[in-house]
């Protein structure tokens, strides 16, 4: 099996994988890829059981991890690539390096929960997390005005991306919802990280939920070469938006990017941790 991606810039240039969180799709990366595909060959996976990927099941973090590796191995430039993920394209980030740490060459792990959140969030059985669904989400799911509140007050996401929004929002289902939400809660940090050399940026929103920050410290203390920073964005966020930095603040995060990859001062939003 292989993840349908998209590809941009040059071939022979250095390569950047971005991985997106759960029930989103390859659109959230738009700003970073038409930013900087100048410079670097850019790949973009669909993630198993998502968008042209959806034929193959089911979706897991480590199974994706998996399939990434081997899209790693075949199409980035030499073989080796740096590496982006957010929420749980994070948690995937995570997987990979630990699975094969010689393939990432700079990695950003923005907003990876490693942690139980409050709640006995932690204990949800896929079952449960399919009734949530079919109560709170599919009754709803082709109303455009409940999809535009979600998608603002739950997701965060900008009004200009409506349209892709509501795509990606009416492909999801109920196992779908259920195995990326099991997924997400019941992650931990994976056996095999202190073996990855690669420099690895980790950061989190200032405001985000506590398991979400300490989840930094937690990354930093199992990687030989991470250093961790909470980012302060400069206008008032909701939690959501903190958390989708990557498409609400896109030109913070582009700079962000580009800093950590090229060895250069880190924007001054960006403080460190702990």
């Amino acid at each position: 099996m292989h993840l349908y991606y998209s590809e941009t810039g040059p071939a022979s240039a250095e390569t950047i994988v971005f991985l997106y969180g759960g029930g989103a799709a390859a659109w959230v990366w738009q700003p970073q890829v038409e930013a900087l595909s100048a410079d670097y060959h850019c790949l973009v996976p669909d993630l198993p059981e998502h968008g042209r990927s959806a034929h193959i099941k089911p979706f897991t973090i480590q199974g994706s991890a998996l399939l990434v590796a081997d899209l790693i191995r075949e199409k980035a430039h030499l073989g080796q690539a740096h590496v982006v993920g957010l929420s749980q394209g994070a948690q995937i980030n995570l997987a990979l390096m630990a699975l094969a740490p010689e393939i990432v060459d700079h990695a950003i792990v923005s907003s990876a929960l490693v942690r139980p959140l409050p709640g006995g969030m932690g204990k949800i059985s896929p079952q449960m997390a399919a009734a949530i669904y079919r109560w709170s989400v599919e009754p709803f799911k082709n109303n455009d005005w409940w999809t535009q509140i979600n998608m603002k007050y739950s997701a965060g996401i900008p009004d200009a991306y409506f349209p892709q929004f509501r795509e990606t929002y009416q492909q999801m289902n109920a196992d779908l919802f259920a195995r990326i939400l099991v997924e997400n809660q019941q992650f931990r940090l994976p056996a095999g990280l202190e073996r990855v050399t690669a420099p690895v940026l980790v950061v989190a929103g200032n405001n985000e939920y506590k398991a979400m920050t300490q989840s930094v410290s937690d990354i930093v203390s199992a990687l030989p070469n991470a250093k961790g920073y909470l980012v302060h964005h400069p206008h008032r966020m909701s939690l959501a938006q903190e958390h989708n930095w990557s498409i609400t603040t896109p030109e913070l995060f582009i700079r962000t990017v580009r800093a950590w990859l090229q060895g250069q001062a880190l924007p001054a939003e960006l403080e460190l941790a702990g």
